[in-house]
C-alpha cells in the first residue's frame, strides 16, 4: 500500500511539473498537400467549370447521414494520390471502422494518408490508430495529446490550460481536389445508423480554389507543434507479419458486415458516374475557408469567431442560425438587442433539453433564453422524435432519438457559413474551428429550405414568452403540433424531473467559459 501511495505521489509531482508541455523528443518530418490536383482524375473532372467560373469554387450540400457516409467512402475509393482527414471525433464503431478500412485500402494502392485527430476524444482508442500507423503510406498524428496515458485525470487537472485547447475542425480532403467540410464527425450517430440517437447535421462538398485553402489549413495544423505522431504516444510494437494479420482481420470484418445500409466497396467507375450525375447540382460562387490557427490559445486570435461576428454586424435584413450548442453570453444577448433595434429578423434552431447530448451546454443556453426572446430572437428547439429528421435515417436507427449537430448561418439570404463553429465560448476562445464562407443566393436558398424544414411543428417546438394571467409575469411556453392539433408545454418538454433539476443546477456552476 505504501509503495502504491509513493508511486501515486511521484506521478502527481511529475505531472504537476510537466503536464503543460507537449512531447517534443521525436522525429516529425514536415509534409504538404498535393501540389498539382490536376494530376488526378478528380482534379481534372471540374476543369471546364473552373475555366467558366474563374476564381470561384463549386459546392453542393450533404444534408443526410447516408450521403455523409457514402461521399466519404466513395471519394476514399477514388483517391489516387492523397487523402487528408482532420477530425475532432473518429469513433471505432461500424461507420468509423469501415471508413478507416477504406483509408487502409487506399494506402495499399499507394495513396498517402494523413490523419490528424484530436487526442481528447481518441484517448481510449488511440492504440487502434497506432496500429494503422504501421502502414508505410499512413501517418497519424494526435492534436495536443495527453503526455501520460495512465494518469489522464490528474494530467487534465494540472494541465487544464493546455489540455482545454482542442481541435474541433472537421475536413475530409481527397487529392487536394475535393473536400467535405461541415458539422459531421466520424461515427454511427453522424450517419443515421446508431440505434440510440442520431444527429441532424450538414456538410458542404467543395471543389475549386477553396479546397486549396482547406488543404493549406490542414498543413498548418499537421506541421504545428501540437500535432504529435501517434507512435510517440503509444508504445505499440508489431512485427510486419502481425501487422499484415491485423490488417487482414480488419478487411474480413468489413467484408462480413451484413446489415450496413450503405455501400462501402464502391468502385471508381461508380464514384465517377455519381459525380457526373450531380455535376449540375454544384453551385459556383466566391468562397473562402475561415480557420483558426493551431496555437489559438496562445495567440488569443479568434479568426473564425471574429469573422462571423463581423458578418452579423454588417447584416441588413435577417440572420438565420441552426446551431447545436448556443451559449451567447451577455455579448450575444446585446447583439440580439441591437438587431431588434435595427429591425433585423433573427431566428435560431437549436437543441431542446430532450435532444441536447451535452446537458451542461443546455444549462448555459437556458439562462439566456428569456433575454434572447425579449430581444426579438425567434427560437425553435428540436423535438426528440422529429419526423422529417428521422425519415433520413437508415432502418438500423429504429426508434432512436433525434439530436441536432448542425452549425450553419445564413445572412441576408446571400451569405452562407457552414462548418464546425458553435455559438459558444469554447468555439470562440478555446477550440479551433473551420468554416466555409460562401456568397451565393442560390446556396443560401437551399440552406434556408433545409432550415425551414427543421422549424416545422413536426420537427421542433416554437419557444415563446407569454404573461401569466394571475401574476402578469412572463413564462416560457413550448408550442408544437401532434396530428394537426396544437400542443403546449409549460416546462422543458419530454424530459423527466431529474434531468430538469440537474440541468438547472449545472447552470449555477461557474463553468460557462468552458462550455
Amino acid at each position: 500500500m505504501i509503495l502504491r501511495l509513493s508511486q501515486l505521489l511521484s506521478a502527481i509531482l511529475l505531472l504537476a511539473g510537466c503536464a503543460t508541455t507537449i512531447p517534443v523528443d521525436y522525429d516529425r518530418p514536415p509534409s504538404s498537400a498535393l501540389a498539382d490536383p490536376g494530376e488526378t482524375v478528380l482534379g481534372r473532372f471540374f476543369q471546364h467549370e473552373l475555366s467558366a467560373y474563374p476564381g470561384e469554387s463549386g459546392m453542393v450540400l450533404v444534408p443526410t447521414g447516408e450521403w455523409g457516409f457514402r461521399a466519404r467512402a466513395g471519394l476514399a475509393n477514388q483517391a489516387e494520390k492523397t487523402i487528408d482527414v482532420q477530425y475532432y471525433i473518429w469513433e471505432v464503431d461500424t461507420s468509423g471502422t469501415a471508413l478507416a478500412e477504406r483509408l487502409m485500402r487506399a494506402a495499399d494502392r499507394g495513396v498517402r494518408i494523413r490523419m490528424l485527430l484530436d487526442h481528447v476524444t481518441t484517448r481510449d482508442t488511440d492504440f487502434k490508430f497506432a496500429r494503422m500507423d504501421f502502414h508505410p503510406n499512413i501517418e497519424i498524428r494526435m492534436f495536443n495529446p495527453y503526455a501520460n496515458r495512465s494518469f489522464r485525470a490528474l494530467e487534465f487537472v494540472f494541465g487544464l490550460e493546455r489540455l482545454n485547447h482542442r481541435m474541433h475542425n472537421k475536413a475530409f480532403i481527397v487529392d487536394n481536389a475535393i473536400a467535405i467540410v461541415g458539422g459531421r464527425n466520424i461515427g454511427d450517430n453522424y450517419f443515421g445508423v446508431d440505434t440510440a440517437a442520431n444527429f441532424r447535421d450538414l456538410d458542404l462538398t467543395v471543389v475549386g480554389p477553396v479546397v486549396q485553402e482547406v488543404s493549406g489549413s490542414f498543413d498548418r495544423y499537421w506541421n504545428s507543434e501540437f500535432a504529435v505522431p501517434v507512435s510517440v504516444i503509444i508504445d505499440e510494437k508489431m512485427s510486419q507479419q502481425e501487422f499484415q494479420e491485423s490488417k487482414a482481420r480488419l478487411y474480413r470484418w468489413v467484408e462480413e458486415i451484413k446489415d450496413f445500409p450503405y455501400p462501402i466497396d464502391t468502385t471508381s467507375d461508380v464514384v465517377m458516374a455519381r459525380l457526373r450525375e450531380v455535376r449540375g447540382d454544384f453551385i459556383w460562387a466566391p468562397a473562402r475557408a475561415l480557420y483558426d490557427e493551431p496555437d489559438k490559445l496562445e495567440t488569443r486570435e479568434e479568426d473564425v469567431a471574429d469573422h462571423l461576428i463581423q458578418l452579423g454586424v454588417e447584416k441588413d435584413h435577417e440572420v438565420m442560425i441552426e446551431a447545436a450548442y448556443v451559449i451567447p453570453g451577455p455579448e450575444g444577448v446585446e447583439r440580439t438587442r441591437l438587431n431588434q433595434e435595427r429591425g433585423i429578423r433573427q431566428r435560431l434552431l437549436t437543441n431542446s433539453l430532450a435532444t441536447n447530448d451535452v446537458a451542461a451546454a443546455h444549462a448555459g443556453y437556458a439562462k439566456y433564453r428569456r433575454d434572447l426572446l425579449r430581444n426579438g430572437l425567434e427560437i425553435y428547439e428540436l423535438r426528440p422524435y422529429a419526423s422529417s429528421v428521422r425519415n433520413n435515417w437508415s432502418v438500423l436507427a429504429g426508434r432512436s432519438k433525434a439530436s441536432l449537430h448542425t452549425k450553419a448561418f445564413v445572412v441576408d439570404r446571400e451569405l452562407v457559413a457552414i462548418g464546425s463553429f458553435n455559438v459558444d465560448p469554447r468555439s470562440i476562445a478555446l477550440n479551433t474551428e473551420i468554416v466555409i464562407l460562401v456568397k451565393s443566393e442560390a446556396l443560401a436558398a437551399q440552406v434556408l429550405a433545409y432550415m425551414e424544414e427543421g422549424v416545422q411543428p413536426a420537427n421542433s417546438y416554437r419557444v415563446i414568452l407569454e404573461p401569466e394571467t394571475e401574476t402578469g409575469l412572463e413564462r416560457l411556453v413550448w408550442i408544437t403540433e401532434n396530428d394537426g392539433e396544437e400542443v403546449r408545454y409549460y416546462s422543458e418538454p419530454e424530459v423527466g424531473l431529474w434531468r430538469r433539476f440537474s440541468t438547472w443546477f449545472m447552470g449555477l456552476l461557474p463553468i460557462e467559459k468552458h462550455l
